[in-house]
């Protein structure tokens, strides 16, 4: 039996762990919440700082394979658990370059990867400079996580309110759709791509409220959008699924947005939509194991339950009678003891042939459901 460790026991872990019993991995997790998602389904839990070096070392010791379900992880600790042997995917160099967005951009630019213009600006006062490249949006080098840490500067008078850390400065530009396409290589070599995703954002928490698969684009978009993606998963050079969010403009342009080197919100529906869902391809990927199929069982869509506004403390699910009741919907909660406004607490995966009819089921479901506090 392969011992796993997991950096991270959110409910990325906790649906990795799901997909891993199949594989019969021994998985550990190491989280700083000691009621983290994953702690009462890991063989090992470990409550620990996954930024501090010689928690994630010792951690790593005398385990097979170690990845993550987030990027803010100490990556020396994991250079030097690589060296000594640990299997550890995505490499730590990859998570390195991808944990801050300046040098993702760069490394866009220097692989001739389409991507947004941008500048790099290194505080406040920096910005001033760029006053004549506005409209933009002013991204956290590092840190910035589910739409925190990104703000939009629109004219010179916004940059008083600008964020004063190394960020970058990257130009508005017309959007017509977001798309996602997660993308897998193993160890050999052998690549995968999932189709694309449309998603659809809360406008107010900056995160996904819910995507379609597949995307409503055409079949040229559609292998463009996995081409890219493949692309970015090349050049990274890395081992694992990589999900890669995307802009595609109005005059059909797929611009590449950020990335994320581990299983992403953009997968979910993988669950029950594909052949493969990205948790096991992942597991498949970094065991060295041939790639499942990713092809669509069924079109869905998949709708993310977040903590109501107004309402922090124990979480409560209002409305879940009406998922249970409703056909071919499937109900994933996270296992977050606490809720609060925009906290991602779970998601609603759902299945028709008719794509207008699961337009109308997600609305349905959206006005029904909620993540509330108290009795």
């Amino acid at each position: 039996m392969k011992k796993a460790g997991i950096l991270g026991g959110g409910q990325l872990g906790r649906m990795l762990i799901q997909a891993g019993i199949d594989f019969d991995i021994e998985v550990h997790v190491l989280d700083p919440d000691a009621h983290a998602p994953c702690r009462h389904l890991a063989a090992r839990f470990v409550c620990g700082s996954l930024q501090d070096y010689d928690t994630v070392y010792q951690f790593g010791k005398g385990l097979d394979l170690l990845t993550i379900e987030i990027e803010k992880v100490n990556t020396d600790a994991l250079a030097k658990l690589a060296s000594e042997g640990v299997a550890v995917y995505p490499q730590p160099d990859v998570i390195k370059l991808i944990q801050d967005k300046r040098t993702q951009k760069q490394f866009y630019q220097t692989h001739h990867i389409p991507t947004a213009d941008f500048r790099l600006t290194d505080n406040q006062a920096d910005i001033y400079q760029y006053a004549h490249f506005l409209p933009a949006f002013l991204k956290l080098g590092k840190d910035g996580y589910d739409g925190r840490g990104v703000m939009p500067l629109n004219s010179p008078a916004d940059i008083q309110n600008a964020f004063d850390q190394p960020c970058v400065l990257e130009k508005t530009v017309p959007v017509y759709k977001e798309l996602a396409v997660i993308v897998a290589k193993n160890v050999q070599g052998e690549t995968a791509a999932f189709p694309a995703v449309e998603l659809v954002f809360d406008p107010k928490y900056n995160l996904v409220d819910y995507l379609l698969q597949p995307a409503r684009i055409s079949p040229q978009t559609e292998y463009q959008a996995q081409q890219i993606a493949l692309q970015v998963l090349k050049e990274l050079n890395m081992v694992g699924i990589l999900a890669v969010e995307m802009f595609l403009t109005p005059d059909g342009q797929i611009l590449v947005n950020e990335v994320a080197p581990r299983p992403h919100n953009s997968g979910h529906q993988t669950i029950k939509a594909n052949f493969t869902s990205q948790y096991e391809q992942h597991w498949r990927a970094i065991l060295g194991l041939p790639l499942g199929n990713t092809d669509i069982k069924c079109p869905a869509a998949m709708l993310n339950l977040i903590g109501a506004n107004g309402y922090n403390g124990v979480a409560r699910y209002v409305g879940m009678d009406t998922v249970l009741q409703t056909p071919r919907a499937y109900i994933h909660l996270y296992g977050k003891q606490l809720t609060k406004p925009g906290r991602k607490m779970g998601h609603i995966t759902l299945l028709d042939t008719d794509v207008n009819h699961l337009l109308s089921q997600v609305q349905r479901l959206k006005n029904a459901v909620q993540v509330v506090s108290g009795e």
